[in-house]
This record gives C-alpha cells, sequence and structure tokens, in this order.
C-alpha cells in the first residue's frame, strides 16, 4: 500500500494555536509523524533581560494566556527569594487562590476543546458554560479574565473584600455542582468512551524517559505534584489529595483532570475559609542583590521550572523558563503512531498543548 502525506497545520481547525504535523499514512493508518515549532516565537527571555524585575513581573504573564497567573507567581517567587522577602501570609493565600482559580479554568477549557475535537459539542458547551463562572469571579477580583496583573513583587496587588467573598462561595458551591455532574457524563458516555479509551497511550517509562509532567504524567501513574512534594506558598498548610490514573491514555488524562478540578475547588473553599488578616504585600527594592535562584510551581499542565541570575543590578542577568508543554510535545509522534487518521484530534487535543509556552 503506498503511503501519502498529510499536512496538519500551522493553521488547522483542530489547533487553536500553529503547531505543524506531517502525517504519514497508509490508507487510515498513521505510519510516522513529524512536527514542527516556531510560529510563534517571541525571545521572552531575552526580553526579560532588557527590562527591570518590576516591568518583567507584565512580561512573563505574556507567556501563557491560560498559566498567566502561575508564571507570574513563579517568577515572584524567585525575585523574593534573591530578596530574602518575606511575603505577608494573606498574599500568599490571594496568590494561591488565583492559581487554583486559573487551574480550573485551564482544564474546563481543555475539556471543551477535547470534546470539540472528537464531535461532542454538548460536552464543549458543558464545559465553556461551566468555565464562565470562574473567569467571572477572577475578572471580579482582579479586574481581568486572562491576564490579571495580581502578583507584584512582595506579595499582591489587590486585597479580598466581603463581596469577593461571597461570590467565591456562591460561584464554588454551583461549580462543585456542575463539575461533579460532568464527571458522571464523560464516566457513562459511551462515545466519549470510544473515542478516548487506548488512544494516545503512553507508559510510565514513556513518561519518564521524556521527563513530563503534570496531569499527562499522573494519567500514567507518576505520583509527582510540587504543591506537595515541594511546597510554595503555603501549600504546607492546606490539605489535598493528588489524583492518581495508571492507564495512560486519553481517557485517564480526561478522568484525571476532572479529579484535580474538584480538588482545585475544594482548595479555594479552604483557602477562603482560613484566609488570614494582615497586608498582602511587602515593599521591594528596585535592585537585586547578584545571586542565582531556581522557583518552581505546579501549572496546570505541569511543573514551571525558573532560573533567575542576577548581577546586582536592577535588571536580570539572565532568565530561563521550562514549561511543561515542550517535554509533553516530544511524545506526540509515538503517540500518533499506529492510530487511525479519525484518532489523531483526539491525542493532540489530549495532552493539552500550549504552544504559546512552549515557543516563547
Amino acid at each position: 500500500m503506498s503511503r501519502i502525506t498529510v499536512p496538519i497545520g500551522p493553521q488547522h481547525p483542530l489547533l487553536k494555536e500553529p503547531l505543524s504535523f506531517l502525517v504519514s499514512l497508509e490508507g487510515e493508518k498513521v505510519m510516522d509523524s513529524t512536527l514542527r515549532l516556531g510560529y510563534v516565537h517571541r525571545g521572552i527571555e531575552k526580553l526579560a533581560e532588557q527590562r527591570t524585575y518590576i516591568q518583567n513581573v507584565y512580561l512573563i504573564e505574556r507567556i501563557c494566556g491560560i498559566c498567566s497567573h502561575i508564571h507570574s507567581t513563579t517568577y515572584c517567587q524567585s525575585v523574593e527569594a534573591l530578596l530574602k522577602l518575606e511575603v505577608p501570609k494573606r498574599g500568599l493565600y490571594i496568590r494561591m487562590l488565583l492559581c487554583e482559580l486559573e487551574r480550573i479554568h485551564s482544564h474546563l477549557l481543555w475539556l471543551g476543546v477535547l470534546a470539540k475535537n472528537i464531535g461532542l459539542n454538548t460536552l464543549f458547551m458543558y464545559a465553556w458554560r461551566d468555565r464562565e463562572i470562574v473567569l467571572n469571579i477572577m475578572e471580579e477580583i482582579s479586574g481581568g479574565r486572562v491576564s490579571h496583573a495580581v502578583n507584584i513583587i512582595g506579595g499582591v496587588r489587590v486585597d479580598l473584600n466581603d463581596k469577593h467573598l461571597s461570590l467565591l462561595q456562591e460561584g464554588l458551591r454551583e461549580l462543585t455542582i456542575r463539575v461533579e455532574e460532568i464527571l458522571r457524563a464523560i464516566e457513562s458516555d459511551r462515545s466519549f468512551r470510544a473515542r478516548t479509551r487506548k488512544i494516545g497511550y503512553l507508559s510510565l517509562e514513556d513518561i519518564k524517559r521524556y521527563c513530563v509532567v503534570g496531569p499527562v504524567a499522573r494519567a500514567s501513574g507518576l505520583d509527582i505534584d510540587i504543591r506537595r512534594d515541594a511546597p510554595y506558598a503555603a501549600y504546607n498548610e492546606l490539605s489535598f489529595e493528588v489524583p492518581l490514573m495508571t492507564e495512560g491514555d486519553v481517557w485517564a488524562r480526561s478522568i484525571l483532570r476532572i479529579l484535580e478540578t474538584i480538588q482545585a475547588i475544594r482548595l479555594c473553599t479552604q483557602i477562603i475559609h482560613n484566609l488570614p488578616d494582615g497586608p498582602v504585600s511587602v515593599s521591594a527594592p528596585r535592585k537585586v542583590p547578584s545571586g542565582e535562584v531556581v522557583s518552581r510551581a505546579e501549572a496546570p499542565r505541569g511543573e514551571v521550572f525558573y532560573y533567575l541570575r542576577s548581577d546586582g543590578s536592577q535588571k536580570p542577568a539572565r532568565l530561563k523558563v521550562r514549561t511543561p508543554t515542550l517535554t509533553t510535545l516530544i511524545t506526540l509522534p509515538g503517540q500518533l503512531k499506529n492510530m487511525q487518521l479519525a484518532d489523531v484530534s483526539a491525542v493532540i487535543a489530549g495532552v493539552d498543548l500550549c504552544i504559546a509556552c512552549g515557543d516563547r
């Protein structure tokens, strides 16, 4: 049987960001595939060396539109470590609250994209309807639905008032009911099972070999979560479970992300119930002492890693960012091999790619 090559991307209805695949087919079976990046490279790490530490807080938020707050959190942690600043406890709790709201928003957005790609439009509309609850809460707190600009070096710039807390409690109650309904729906839906079971399989050995992190890794049995294993902010004061599955396919990644969403809602509830009194920030000097530091945090897609080096000036000497997308991307050719062409959309959507942060 002769082979044909089908291009997918860089502009394609399947892809929400520019990424190029060349898929070699024999009939409907994928025999090989290659991928190409670089369509939205912005040189953010180099730009950061030309801006002050304060200006970089807002630059770093632009690495990823979905995970904007966790990136600025990780960056601020690194600067605060070099400055030896102690962020007030209330500021840390508000940081964590936005991190978990962002996780809910990201997972629901991902579920909607996956459902749309495999033709389940009702699930897509339900997921994105419920995501609006989170976006409305974040907009009320920060003024922004995507980029929030909440973090500053030394804490956060916003505080929570009674109106925010009331809106949070009401929204979280409604979200709990709706997300549990979504979980029951995807567990019982035969079409969803047929399109995701045994699709895009990654073994635990593959996960370790490619250094994959986040929900994709935990869906293959790798029990790791930075919030629990290397706590930052005040996560060591909260109790939560880290969902784990072993099937390693798109089905497992779907169930695991919904379970993580439920845990994130519970974390948000804990945060607002245990919110300490006091200031939300401390003042920080403009110049940062010489030194180097590593900061890590658990983004919705997995561990974010920041390396920061200071030469004693107002600008970083070097900033290096490791996002979870790149290691997941390199697993795709292996996942796609021997798949049916109709399942390519489920495999690509199933790993929750963010080309903006991978191509930064």
